[in-house]
Parts: C-alpha cells; sequence; structure tokens
C-alpha cells in the first residue's frame, strides 16, 4: 500500500494526535510544575540552567522527562519491529492504544507524584512522535511545532519563486497543523482550569479515537 494511502498519514488522525500533543505540553506546563511533555529542548535548558544554579531536584524535575521521552522513542521502535507484518493489528494502534491507557493513569497521579506524572506523559510523547511522522506522504511532527514551522515557511517561500501551487498547499497544510496545536494547548488550559489533574483524560479520549478510527479503517 502506498504511503499516502495510510490512515495513519490521513488529515483526521493528524488532527487528532496534533490536539493531544497541544494538550499534553499544555497540561504538564500548568498542572504539573511547569515542565514540558513534548519540548524536550525546554526541558534540557532549564535542567542545565538549574543544573548550574546548584537546584539539584528542580534539575531532577526536568531531565527524567527528556530520559523518559527516550525511552517512549525506543519504546515504539520496539514495538515497530516486532509487530510490523501482524495481520490483525498494525502496530502503530498499539501504540496509540499504549498511550491513552498511560495517560488515563496519569489522571489519578497526585500533585505530590508529578516528576512520575510528567515521566509517563512523556514517554507517551515519545512514542508518539517516533510512531507518527507524516502527513499524506509529507515529514511532520505532532508533537512540537519547529520542524512544521520551518517546512511551513519553506514551502510558501518555494511557492513565491516557483508559483508552484502544490508547494503553497503543502504550506497551508503545515500551517494548518500547526495551529491545531495551538488549539490542543488552549484545549489543555481550559481543560486544567476546570478539573487539575483530571483534564489529562480529554488527551486521552483524543487517542482512543484515533485507534477507533484506525481499528475501523485498517492499513497494511
Amino acid at each position: 500500500m502506498k504511503a499516502s494511502k495510510q490512515i495513519s498519514e490521513s488529515l483526521p488522525i493528524m488532527i487528532l494526535l496534533t490536539l493531544s500533543g497541544g494538550f499534553m505540553d499544555a497540561y504538564s506546563y500548568l498542572c504539573r510544575g511547569e515542565v514540558f511533555a513534548n519540548a524536550q529542548t525546554g526541558n534540557i535548558l532549564l535542567f542545565g540552567v538549574n543544573l548550574s544554579m546548584g537546584h539539584w531536584s528542580k534539575a531532577l524535575q526536568y531531565v527524567c522527562p527528556v530520559l523518559a521521552f527516550a525511552i517512549g522513542i525506543a519504546a515504539a521502535e520496539f514495538v515497530r519491529r516486532k509487530f510490523t507484518n501482524r495481520k490483525h493489528v498494525h502496530w502503530r494502534q498499539i501504540i496509540v492504544f499504549c498511550e491513552a491507557v498511560i495517560l488515563f493513569g496519569v489522571m489519578f497521579i497526585p500533585q505530590e507524584l508529578n516528576l512520575l506524572a510528567n515521566s509517563l506523559t512523556s514517554l507517551a510523547c515519545g512514542a508518539q512522535v517516533e510512531s507518527f511522522r507524516k502527513i499524506q506522504g509529507n515529514g511532520m511532527a505532532t508533537t512540537m511545532c519547529i520542524g512544521n514551522l520551518r517546512m511551513a515557511t519553506q514551502s510558501i517561500c518555494d511557492y513565491w519563486f516557483t508559483k508552484d501551487k502544490p508547494a503553497m498547499e503543502k504550506g497551508f497544510l503545515f500551517f494548518g497543523i500547526i495551529a491545531i496545536f495551538t488549539i490542543g494547548a488552549i484545549m489543555g488550559n481550559v481543560s486544567v482550569r476546570l478539573f487539575s489533574e483530571k483534564a489529562i483524560l480529554v488527551s486521552s479520549i483524543l487517542l482512543i479515537t484515533a485507534f477507533s478510527i484506525m481499528l475501523i479503517n485498517k492499513e497494511d
């Protein structure tokens, strides 16, 4: 099957995953001690700053999610290699389902255990960023914006110089994904204000919805 026909690369799936990506970052930052679930560059920066100031416990809060994110990437790669040719289940379905279960569990973790909550959320994010890297055949990310911003801007520049209409469409597609990530962050902020730690359930529901669509529309 061609990559462009993969349901996991379709716009509906990417919208759901990107909403969840923005939501998770807002949730971990606003509700779990100002730590990023996805933006590991920010976590590494804050880890270094706190380390240089001798704030050891604070530095730990930032480095653990980074390590968990890396473990999530490795776990997704393991699942891909283990389940790639299975007939009844696609490996990406397993990843999305496990993400949803992990985040469902996070909502029961109290504030006193924010380090655990953030690490589990980052683990789920790492698995997602490794598993879903394309939309309609184009490389993109559902959990961060810097690469998408580069692709969007480059595509618009390509259109400016070549008048190639597909380049313009690609640029607007990537700018749209960035907007969806922002909407996910807005949803996260509103949900945290209303439901505090339990707000992450929204992200779990988004992922279960994506899982259901992938289950109904099977791919090779």
